[in-house]
């Protein structure tokens, strides 16, 4: 039996999701159709990351104990072969049988992407938030930094999480380490990325929400502090739709500054 991980890519738009939910397509029960299809058996799989609905993925990686000896350079192609459109094995290769996918990992980097502009663009429907208000980036940015650090953020993290502030009876704690938050413009799009040990249920999104209320001049730098500390999700923003979210890179060594 040998350990294979995978590195994939996929546009979430019609699936609900990364993990498997009965009764509705996700991208990890269309992976185990085609593992299935390739070794001829239903074999578990397990993902470095929950996605939620609609959200994309430009990295993501599975790891799956195969009693096959397949290469790896075969077993991307024949994955490939079985797989749709919207999803595609980038590599696969050969990992210690105690490595873990979700359990190993030591970073992870978000981008949420808006298109800025009075206008729609039918090319980046379900790809991008559309949001036709103007944007002050450079200020968003200097809100964003106020994430950067080690913080309670469950202010930021949905009201049907089970986390708490502090971990107990091998409960998820609230606290993560953000090690990068910024935001960019670029044309008619707006960047916001973000890099950190972990996120929780709907963070990024909610992240994101929470910097659009620049534009309505209920943001500035001096607020987020207070939002944070206030563990209030009240004070936060909205839920930002799935659409403009992409998970960028997962990373399995520690964070070693901007890249």
């Amino acid at each position: 039996m040998r350990r294979l991980l995978f590195e994939i890519a996929y546009q979430g738009s019609r699936y609900h999701g990364y993990q498997v939910q009965k009764n509705a397509v996700t991208v990890a029960s269309v992976l185990q159709d085609a593992v299935e299809k390739v070794w001829g058996t239903r074999l578990g799989i397990t993902g470095c990351s929950r996605t939620d609905t609609g959200v994309h993925a430009r990295q993501y990686f599975f790891h799956m104990d195969s009693p096959l000896s397949i290469p790896p350079d075969a077993a991307v192609r024949a994955l490939n072969v079985n797989l749709p459109g919207d999803i595609a094995v980038l590599s696969c290769r050969e990992v210690p049988d105690d490595f873990h996918a979700r359990y190993n990992v030591c970073y992870k980097e978000y981008v949420y992407e808006i298109w800025n502009s009075p206008l729609r663009n039918p090319f980046l429907d379900k790809l991008a938030y559309w949001y036709k208000y103007p944007l002050d980036e450079r200020l968003m940015d200097a809100c964003a930094a106020g994430f950067i650090g080690t913080h309670d953020f469950r202010a930021l993290c949905s009201t049907g999480s089970k986390a708490k502030p502090t971990a107990s009876d091998g409960g998820e704690s609230t606290t993560r380490t953000i090690y990068e938050s910024r935001v960019r413009r670029e044309g008619d799009k707006v960047l916001f990325t973000v890099c950190g040990d972990g996120f929780l249920y709907n963070m990024v999104r909610i992240m994101a929400g929470t910097l659009l209320m620049t534009a309505l001049g209920k943001l500035t730098p001096e607020d987020v502090p207070h939002i944070l500390i206030s563990g209030d999700r009240s004070l936060a923003g909205i839920t930002a739709p799935p659409d403009g979210l992409y998970l960028t890179r997962v990373s399995y060594t520690p964070y070693a500054g901007k890249k």
